[in-house]
């Protein structure tokens, strides 16, 4: 399944990347079961946004290569999104036994990643990968504090994920008003 997964992948990279939601819309609200260190916890995007900007990103399935890289990333850049007041959280479809174990291995227990097997979420922010409705596409978004899309950005390849949310969030930060920015 992983190979059939991978094929289908290395395939769609060639289509052009195309942003989800419009920077400026609002994203939708949502709660799902998450994991963060292995620990299963109730994530509740309105209350992270009352902490300061959030980083979603969606994945297309734990332990895959390109998710890996990512979420390596991601917590390589932890304190990196922390000093902008930021959080972070990644969602696929994977299950929340399958989370709990990416959670402490690839993610190295730095950020949380949320379950979404009926899929709501991705469909929600127009995160659904073309051809393979199952999963989710790689997309990031730069979520503010008002609920509003400051950035979002997808791209098979993990590469450029992380230094693009977080430049979004420098530029976000350097231009919003200080008793905004949380």
């Amino acid at each position: 399944m992983k190979s059939t997964f991978l094929a289908t992948a290395l395939a769609l990279q060639a289509l052009p990347a195309l942003a989800a939601l419009d920077n400026g819309a609002s994203a939708p609200n949502f709660t799902a079961q998450a994991s963060l260190g292995g620990k299963v916890y109730t994530f509740s995007l309105a209350e992270e946004l009352k902490k300061g900007p959030v980083v979603l990103y969606f994945y297309p399935a734990a332990f895959t290569e390109g998710c890996t890289i990512e979420a390596h990333d991601f917590a390589e850049a932890i304190d990196q999104y922390k000093s902008l007041g930021a959080s972070v959280i990644g969602v696929s479809h994977d299950n929340i036994e399958t989370l709990n174990k990416f959670s402490v291995s690839e993610c190295r227990s730095k950020f949380a990643v949320a379950a979404d097997t009926d899929h709501k979420i991705m469909k929600a922010y127009d995160a659904v990968m073309p051809v393979m409705s199952t999963y989710a596409n790689r997309t990031s978004y730069v979520i503010t504090p008002d609920g509003k899309v400051a950035y979002s950005y997808t791209a098979l390849s993990p590469d450029k994920h992380v230094e693009n949310t977080l430049a979004a969030l420098r530029k976000w930060k350097a231009t919003t008003p200080v008793s905004n920015a949380k």
